[in-house]
């Protein structure tokens, strides 16, 4: 059995991450390889990933921005595992038996098909905005689940003939539900999965103001899937787009974004750019930001 450990790379110093997992590959004598694709980062890392090459099987680089989804389909013309395992730049690992948690788990269950592994936030930035929502929302509790719902694309591995069935949606070039369609669509056609707690260190410094802007960026997507009735059954069910649409057939659009305008943003965007944002303020602004697009 071989794993590809896939991450693409943008703006990051990923050379404590491939050292680690170049470690663990050699300890357990793992069938793995590294493979790094750099979706045309700044030239100030180019030395940092000249390091990091001296670890890794392959590093590609890629001569423009392709996206999120685009970027992680691309991995199947450069590896040649049976699974392929996903890990974001930015993670870091602290479970030095990441890879040996995951081969034991398809040993238990040769029939699964694609395994969450999870995430923990960095002590360090738990109070942003952005991990706020992913300690909030995001993160799972217990042991194991089967819920397609809680999958991340930070930590997960998936045999290779179900990513070449089941692809990133590549339409979505920007920040925004690419992970949501792509484990839908899994869902929809019933393949095999399971989330274990078997999780990296997620290290995201992102400030509440650029957190605020991706998630319009987000809002943008979403409306930009709904435009296309083909990606219905993938989205249907995402909560701010339910709410959303029930506003609009009730033929209040107008009206919430008339009160949101004058009596919420102000306390809301206040709130979300202070020390302790609270999440429910976040939930008004993403519907706000989706009606408007939607009128």
């Amino acid at each position: 059995m071989t794993i590809s450990v896939c991450i693409p790379v943008y703006n990051f110093d990923i050379r404590d991450l491939v050292t680690v997992l170049r470690k663990e590959i050699q300890i357990h004598q793992i069938e793995a390889e590294i493979v790094l694709i750099d979706d045309a980062s700044n030239s100030g890392f180019n030395e940092i990933y000249q390091e990091a090459s001296a670890y890794a099987d392959q590093f590609v680089f890629l001569d423009k921005n392709i996206g999120r989804s685009k970027i992680r389909n691309l991995f199947l013309e450069h590896t040649k595992g049976e699974y392929l395992l996903f890990l974001d730049c930015d993670a870091k690992i602290h479970n030095t038996d990441l890879l040996k948690n995951y081969l034991q788990e398809i040993e238990q269950d040769r029939e699964v098909e694609v395994i969450y592994g999870n995430f923990k936030i960095d002590p360090a930035y738990s109070k942003t905005l952005r991990n706020r929502y992913s300690i909030e929302r995001e993160i799972f509790s217990g042991d194991r689940i089967s819920d397609f719902s809680v999958f991340k694309t930070v930590n997960f591995i998936i045999k290779r003939e179900a990513f070449i069935k089941f692809q990133f949606n590549e339409t979505l070039v920007n920040y925004g539900y690419e992970d949501y369609v792509f484990a839908k669509k899994m869902e929809l056609n019933k393949v095999r999965f399971s989330a274990i707690n078997n999780p990296v260190m997620h290290v995201d410094d992102t400030s509440n103001e650029v957190f605020l802007a991706k998630t319009e960026t987000a809002m943008n997507s979403l409306y930009q899937l709904s435009q296309d009735v083909k990606n219905e059954n993938y989205i249907k069910d995402i909560k701010v787009l339910r709410m959303a649409r029930k506003i609009k057939d009730l033929g209040f659009s107008k009206l919430f974004i008339f009160l949101y305008e004058r009596l919420i943003k102000k306390i809301a965007l206040k709130n979300l750019l202070s020390e302790d944002p609270d999440i429910k303020y976040l939930d008004i602004y993403k519907l706000a930001l989706l009606l408007k697009k939607m009128r």
